[in-house]
């Protein structure tokens, strides 16, 4: 089975405009996502939307593919640099270019999933623990996935899922496993070129969720268990954040 990793990454974030490029450690925040997917994948892309991140990335070695502006999401982002990418590929790893904590034993673990001929998209979850538990499961900013006992997606949302009747919800994380959605992606080829044509569902729109459109599409999710949760950098105190981390772990 061919795999390649591709990270999508734009320029404009409202949040944190030129994200890819804040320095993390001494190199920007993509190459550190690079240097993790290299380890794993005998190709690794980074499909932006802007010359000055193509050009970071040139300058350190990695391959880049120019790709449009209008994208929605990293979903549509990665379809198009498939079609502009020589070779065949089996499938295609959705690499978010703001997670330099992602692991290979996550990334192994997704692509595992496709030795199951019925898994055509997959993504990892993990347990909600600990002192916030109660908080994390009712937390709407957090998205929880629901789990079929095959390994496979039967719903993600915002709220807490499943609803756990006669039980009050700060009790809820003792007598249930609540999962989180950790939002790492891989796709079958012909699976990422056809779900980008696919116009958005109800429960998508209603969640704000793509993968609803998925699912709602008949499409068939895998789920791989993670513990590592990692930190997504989505603002310059997140940034911070990973500096504290890299800086005690001597990454």
């Amino acid at each position: 089975m061919r795999a390649i990793a591709i990270i999508p990454a734009r320029y404009a974030s409202t949040r944190f405009p030129a994200k890819p490029l804040a320095q993390l450690g001494g190199k920007p925040i993509i190459e550190w996502v690079y240097r993790i997917a290299e380890q794993l994948f005998e190709r690794v892309v980074v499909a932006t939307d802007d010359s000055r991140i193509a050009d970071a990335v040139t300058a350190f070695g990695g391959e880049a593919v120019m790709t449009s502006t209008e994208h929605r999401c990293g979903t549509e982002r990665c379809a198009e640099a498939l079609k502009k990418i020589d070779g065949e590929w089996d499938v295609v790893v959705n690499i978010q270019g703001d997670e330099p904590f992602t692991t290979i034993e996550q990334l192994r673990s997704l692509v595992a999933l496709f030795e199951n001929p019925r898994v055509e998209i997959a993504t990892l979850a993990t347990p909600i623990r600990g002192c916030r538990a109660a908080e994390d499961i009712l937390n709407p900013n957090i998205v929880k996935v629901a789990i079929t006992p095959h390994s496979t997606a039967q719903y993600f949302s915002r709220s807490a899922i499943p609803h756990l009747r006669g039980i009050a919800p700060e009790e809820w994380a003792n007598h249930h496993t609540f999962y989180r959605h950790v939002g790492i992606y891989a796709f079958r080829s012909e699976v990422l070129r056809n779900i980008v044509t696919l116009e958005p569902t109800p429960l998508e729109c209603a969640e704000s969720l793509e993968q609803l459109r998925w699912l709602e599409n008949g499409y068939t999710i895998g789920i791989a268990i993670t513990e590592d949760v990692g930190i997504g950098i989505d603002t310059p105190e997140d940034l911070r954040r990973a500096e504290e981390i890299i800086s005690k772990s001597k990454l």
